[in-house]
């Protein structure tokens, strides 16, 4: 197939995620990860209790009222319900579109230094992707990470090598018909100021939407999951939200292409109710272009429904859940009054995270 097969189809998913009000559950944590989450609340890591957490998740009643997409990991897209019914089909009964996973981790970046890394899992990813659309997915994610040092990082070499790598995986999925999400993620590591998150942000998604251009990847079918434009973790100086939203947005009007139909935010170590804060405060901020600026949380939106299902607690984890989501539907309409929805203000941040 080529790109032009699936090019309405693309099109076609890519808004249909980024619909106003609504967002990206991720749910793709690796099966290392999704240990350490259980290992907190003394479940344990087991296919059977993965099975059962995620089944949770996907059966809340109406949390495709404010859920659009979730992504998973390769494991939940071939598994099946505790009822037999698969996860592809809880999804798709609640009117989420379901969403895969599809690199391969991070690997150290030869000639870079030690901090650097490049995303692995190109080869094969066409006929990879291609059977996943078959298994019923219809969106893609691949993270990139960079993180900024006092010594130089990130360097010239990695921002390239990752903007390649993230252009190259767009290309490939849309070949299968699968609407890439394009994560070049800026880690919280670090104690620079905001206006130095802002500079290299600017360098990096530049170089990420010239490789797309060079690689002919249809920006319509896409979407951008970027950081906030925030300091580091360890910057004495604390930006106000307000500074954070402006900040972000004046950085996404600089490089994005208004053709993206929307940009989905990652929370990268926010607490719950920072994520929603952030976001909400960007909604409320006047922009050049179109966008549709949404959420794609992981921990944002897992972390209180994890802790209140425990394993057993059914209906707690679903109530949680639907909290949080609801919350970050409000705030991507600008209209989240914080601390009205049951949540966290717990720092997510974990330095040097992997997943």
């Amino acid at each position: 197939m080529s790109l032009s097969t699936y090019s309405k189809e693309l099109i076609a998913t890519a808004n249909s995620l980024a619909v106003s009000g609504k967002g990206i559950l991720a749910v793709d944590e690796s099966t290392k990860t999704i240990g350490k989450r259980l290992g907190a609340i003394q479940v344990e890591n087991t296919e059977t209790n993965r099975q059962a957490y995620r089944g949770m998740l996907f059966t809340t009643v109406g949390l495709g009222d404010f859920i659009s997409g979730a992504i998973l990991y390769e494991e939940t897209l071939f598994q099946s319900h505790l009822d037999g019914e698969t996860m592809v089909q809880k999804l798709n009964k609640a009117g989420i579109v379901p969403g895969i996973k599809v690199d391969k981790g991070l690997r150290p970046l030869p000639g870079a230094q030690s901090v650097e890394t490049v995303c692995t899992g190109l080869d094969g990813l066409v006929e990879r992707a291609a059977d996943y659309y078959a298994q019923g997915a219809r969106f893609a994610k691949w993270r990139a990470v960079l993180q900024i040092t006092a010594d130089g990082c990130p360097s010239d070499l990695a921002i390239r090598e990752n903007a390649w790598g993230l252009a190259r995986y767009a290309r490939s999925v849309q070949e299968s018909g699968l609407v890439p999400i394009i994560e070049p993620e800026i880690l919280m590591d670090g104690d620079h100021s905001i206006e130095v998150t802002s500079a290299v942000q600017e360098q990096i998604l530049k170089e990420v939407y010239f490789a797309c251009q060079l690689n002919g990847v249809l920006l319509e079918g896409t979407l951008l999951k970027p950081s906030m434009t925030i300091q580091g973790a360890d910057c004495a100086q604390k930006s106000d939200p307000q500074i954070v939203a402006e900040m972000t947005v004046r950085t996404l009007e600089r490089c994005v292409p208004a053709s993206v139909p929307g940009i989905v935010f990652l929370s990268g170590g926010l607490s719950e109710e920072a994520a929603s804060v952030y976001l909400n405060n960007m909604n409320t901020i006047s922009r050049k272009a179109q966008w549709n600026i949404g959420f794609s949380y992981g921990r944002a939106l897992q972390h209180s429904c994890l802790k209140a299902w425990a394993g057993k607690d059914k209906e707690a984890g679903q109530a949680a859940l639907f909290a949080r989501a609801k919350a970050n539907s409000e705030a991507s309409q600008g209209r989240y009054v914080p601390g009205s929805q049951p949540s966290s203000d717990e720092q997510l941040f974990v330095a040097g995270y992997t997943y």
